[in-house]
């Protein structure tokens, strides 16, 4: 198995609906799917009829337990390569290639806004976005697309030999300072300045992202409800 695609997932059942949809278009030879359920509810069903789908309960019903989701679901994996992804991000068929393609440590994404409708189709035109709620403001934001440290693909030995996600932080609230994902990223940037891991600075496919949090108008009530104040 080349790729494993790892997302944690907590109370998103229509988005997670549209995603199957959406996968079930893709030819996806030599990928398998991993949703790590933290104590959605009800639970995500056991059967989305997408045979290289697995879905794993973690029973962990603490606030922003993704990192403990991600690290199980390292374990769990079979791919030599994982690509970890919010559940609010959309990954093209270019995208997916590429990754496959990808035989370096680690590799990011570019990120643009887009949604998935009902029927798990793409749409990223400009009144489709703002119906969704997305602040007129970032429409303007052609390349906003540095991308998020959280949404990449990286070698499996290297993931753990990281020592994956600090655990440790999830009894902290939700920050964008000192969470596992920045915790992460110092010691991403400490193998990189030790010649342990090699930055990649090739091509980015893009990576599209439901407009929610603070990129949103409003609460499309498609995503959970967890605090994100800081």
């Amino acid at each position: 198995m080349k790729l494993s695609i790892i997302i944690s997932i907590l109370d998103s059942h229509e988005v997670v609906r549209r995603q199957i949809l959406h996968y079930k278009k893709m030819d996806m030879p030599g990928v398998e799917i991993i949703f790590m359920d933290d104590g959605s509810n009800p639970p995500l069903c056991d059967d989305y009829g997408l045979s290289n789908l697995r879905i794993c309960q973690t029973h962990d019903n603490r606030p922003w337990s993704w990192p403990a989701g991600r690290n199980k679901g390292a374990e769990l994996a079979s791919g030599d390569y994982l690509l970890m992804m919010d559940i609010d991000y959309i990954i093209t068929k270019e995208a997916l290639t590429t990754a496959m393609e990808f035989s370096g440590d680690r590799m990011f994404f570019c990120r643009q806004f887009g949604i998935l409708d009902v029927d798990g189709n793409l749409a990223i035109d400009k009144k489709t976005l703002l119906s969704y709620g997305l602040k007129e403001k970032y429409l303007a934001s052609t390349n906003f697309h540095k991308g998020h440290r959280n949404n990449f693909v990286i070698k499996k030995s290297l993931f753990f030999e990281m020592g994956g996600y600090n655990e440790d932080l999830i009894k902290n609230p939700y920050s964008q300072v000192d969470g596992p994902d920045s915790t992460f990223k110092r010691v991403w940037n400490k193998f990189v300045r030790r010649g342990k891991a090699v930055e990649y600075n090739g091509y980015r496919p893009a990576l599209y992202m439901f407009p929610n949090g603070r990129f949103c108008e409003k609460d499309t009530g498609l995503f959970h409800n967890l605090d994100r104040k800081i």
